[in-house]
């Protein structure tokens, strides 16, 4: 039989996943500030993480180590901005990867072995689910900041037990409930794993983030957090006790076994972390109110207090007729459908950032506005 009959069974998978209307398909999209253009047509950009919008300087390229940190890649780089980003979460120690998904997975995956027990919140993103698979520990899932469900699982037998939560949960844009989850782990032992991708540099005194905002960072063990979305770089890194950093450095396969985050990144990414992000932070804080306050007075049901807003519409195909026809009218915002969100919850999430001016907003709520009457 040839590869072509071979891989046929990707056909009957592709055509359930577009009768469920899950298909996605890639977009090629040139960015700038604000503005996305996608096939000549140039649209406000209401889908980007890069939440502080810190203008773009030049990236001072060069050679890249091409290995793993342990052999020959590691550079002086590595050390300044991990020194750097300790500081900023008042840890003992730093340690960078080169994606946000690896950070997740490899600390994770590092620090919880089999015996152990993993409390983790339903909406926890797919890479703390997959690192959480990988660890070999009993992983129980607890309902959504549900603080009765988590004090009960962890009365469960296990040799160390870890809770794991997002800071600002990437697609319903709330807040983990940090005060009382820090305060059961305290009580109960647990060590408490704090994935603040979405709300470090964003939320807070100095943006250091949803712990240090509930003023509960000392009772906070492991920082995971992202350096590809508000700082608008690339990378992921952990910031911790020294052991723990330690730890990662001899057992996080994600770690070990791929190439070094090349050091021109790690030097743009400290670079950024210097800036004048707190200016920006304030511009970013005005438009989400701005953007939340409009969305409310056409009549949209928002509940988010936070810069990523979703605006649910429940049926997949609906989520997909609303964000064409935002598309039509400039406006780019994509759909998000299952398995990212629970099925019947389809969205269209609202990513502010500092980039958008006013005269955005104001085109994009008129955008909006449109849309309601059609989809609500």
């Amino acid at each position: 039989m040839d590869s072509g009959h071979r891989l046929d069974f990707a056909d009957a998978a592709l055509r359930r996943i577009r009768q469920d209307r899950l298909y996605r398909r890639l977009q090629r999209g040139a960015v700038n500030g604000p503005h996305i253009t996608i096939d000549g047509q140039r649209l406000v950009n209401l889908c980007s993480n890069d939440y502080l919008g810190i203008p773009a300087t030049p990236v001072r390229t060069g050679q890249c180590q091409s290995s793993s940190r342990l052999v020959s890649g590691n550079d002086s780089a590595h050390d300044d901005l991990e020194a750097a980003l300790a500081g900023h979460k008042s840890q003992q120690a730093g340690l960078v990867f080169p994606t946000g998904y690896m950070a997740n997975t490899g600390v994770i995956q590092a620090v919880a072995q089999k015996g152990d027990l993993i409390m983790s919140d339903e909406l926890n993103h797919s890479s703390i689910i997959d690192a959480c698979r990988l660890s070999g520990a009993r992983v129980v899932v607890y309902g959504h900041n549900d603080m009765g469900g988590l004090e009960r699982g962890l009365g469960r037998n296990a040799e160390n037990r870890f809770i794991v939560t997002e800071g600002i949960f990437s697609m319903d844009g709330d807040y983990s409930d940090m005060p009382h989850i820090t305060d059961i782990a305290a009580r109960t032992g647990a060590i408490m794993i704090v994935d603040d991708a979405h709300g470090d540099f964003v939320a807070g005194r100095d943006g250091r983030g949803v712990p240090h905002m509930f003023g509960v960072a000392d009772k906070t063990d492991i920082y995971i957090s992202s350096l590809s979305k508000a700082l608008g770089s690339f990378g992921g890194y952990v910031a911790s006790d020294e052991r723990i950093i330690q730890l990662c450095v001899n057992r996080s396969r994600p770690f070990i076994y791929t190439s070094a985050m090349p050091a021109f990144i790690a030097e743009h990414a400290l670079e950024r972390f210097l800036s004048d992000r707190e200016a920006r932070r304030q511009t970013l804080l005005g438009n989400t109110k701005m953007m939340a306050d409009g969305l409310r007075s056409i009549g949209y049901d928002i509940q988010s207090q936070t810069h990523i807003i979703p605006v649910v519409v429940g049926r997949e195909e609906d989520a997909v007729e609303m964000g064409k026809f935002l598309f039509k009218k400039g406006v780019f915002v994509q759909p998000i459908r299952y398995p990212t969100v629970p099925k019947g919850r389809a969205r269209l999430r609202i990513s502010v950032t500092a980039w958008l001016t006013g005269a955005d907003i104001n085109e994009s709520l008129e955008a909006f506005e449109g849309a309601y009457g059609r989809f609500f």
